[in-house]
């Protein structure tokens, strides 16, 4: 149980500025009056968060579980029967958040674990969320059900909205659920069960808590799938809150402390993960080497741009780990590059104006974005 010296759910919503948040099938598939009443006061919770300058992506399972309404296959677990629910369901789904979300702008987007672990994709998945959220618009993700394999499928939007936190580099995972936390034992067998309030360590222990599926069998996820989101999301830097979602306005209850919650907490801050990531865990591929000018803007924060690199070695796709060094040879730092190899060497010298004229199409005026580089300090 959390001590008076441990953070408390409503303290990390109120501090958190870019909030990924998941919301669970068996709160979307209820009767048509009352799914339209709940997500009104949702998006109502989440809209003051965006007038308040908090950017918001919302994470939502339901497409199969509403299409199985209208196919009449609530009982198929076919790979196909789910896969047709999905392209049935997913219109419907974005419709009831179209209507929820009223002036507020949204987007859909719909991802595979592929778009997650190549980092190409990854990266342009990335772009696009940034874009609309430095925008003022609320996307909406779902994992892309209709083509996903059983095999590549993540199965669960719990280990997605987990993924999704990491890729926009999230201060904050919410996962709407319906149970209220992580207990140390079953609350529904067990009376007298503990909620938890804040853990700051996810260990076999805690793993050993988890209590299986969605009470409602709606969901393909359970408390166990809910423990290694927040494990991921805490390895970058994400902390987690697991609450309720079954009352109206359940992200404004635990904003005022109203509700019990399971908070799990972070070890860094999302960008320093990040940076720590590129900086530690990633071999480079290659290497750019840049003039003198270049080099000194890097070391401003500034984004490298084409027109500072001099030279391009060794092969690699778009979304590569790359060294960035001086004509001197010295080592500025490393990133993530958006172009190939062959693209680099083509638009190498070139101004960023002029990306489109050399290769017919652009990624962006940066070779190395600022978010995505890690620069020396020595």
């Amino acid at each position: 149980m959390a001590s008076a010296a441990q953070p408390k759910a409503a303290s990390v919503l109120g501090k958190s500025r870019r909030i990924t948040i998941k919301v669970g099938s068996s709160l979307l598939a209820r009767p048509t009056d009352e799914r339209r009443q709940w997500l009104a006061s949702l998006a109502s919770d989440l809209a003051a968060l965006r007038d308040d300058n908090r950017q918001i992506v919302i994470v939502s399972s339901g497409a199969v579980a509403l299409g199985r309404e209208i196919l009449g296959l609530r009982s198929s677990s076919r790979l196909d029967h789910k896969q047709a629910a999905a392209a049935v369901g997913q219109p419907l789904l974005m419709a009831a958040w179209r209507e929820a979300f009223a002036d507020v702008p949204t987007a859909q987007l719909l991802l595979t674990i592929g778009d997650t672990e190549a980092r190409r994709r990854w990266l342009n998945a990335r772009a696009t969320l940034t874009a609309l959220l430095d925008r003022g618009v609320i996307p909406i993700v779902n994992e892309n059900d209709s083509v996903a394999t059983e095999e590549l499928r993540y199965g669960d939007n719990d280990r997605l909205s987990a993924r999704v936190a990491q890729m926009v580099t999230s201060d904050l995972l919410i996962l709407l659920s319906d149970v209220d936390g992580i207990y140390d034992a079953d609350p529904v067998k067990t009376p007298g069960a503990r909620r938890f309030e804040c853990i700051e360590a996810i260990d076999e222990k805690l793993r050993s808590c988890a209590t299986g599926k969605s009470s409602s069998g709606l969901g393909s996820g359970g408390m166990t799938t809910k423990i290694e989101a927040a494990a991921i999301a805490q390895a970058s830097g994400c902390a987690t809150i697991i609450c309720s979602g079954r009352g109206d306005h359940p992200v404004r209850d635990v904003a005022e402390g109203r509700v019990g919650a399971t908070l799990i907490t972070a070890r860094q801050s999302a960008r320093g993960a990040y940076k720590s990531w590129i900086a530690g865990s990633l071999a480079p591929n290659g290497a750019l080497v840049v003039d003198d000018g270049a080099a000194a803007a890097l070391r401003t924060g500034k984004s490298l741009l084409p027109s500072g690199v001099r030279s391009v070695t060794g092969e690699f796709d778009g979304g590569a780990c790359v060294l960035v060094k001086t004509e001197a040879g010295e080592n500025v730092g490393q990133g993530l590059i958006r172009y190939s190899a062959v693209e680099a060497r083509t638009i190498a010298g070139k101004r960023a104006s002029d990306i489109e004229a050399a290769l017919g199409y652009t990624r962006g005026d940066e070779l190395i974005h600022r978010d995505d580089l890690v620069v020396r300090n020595d």
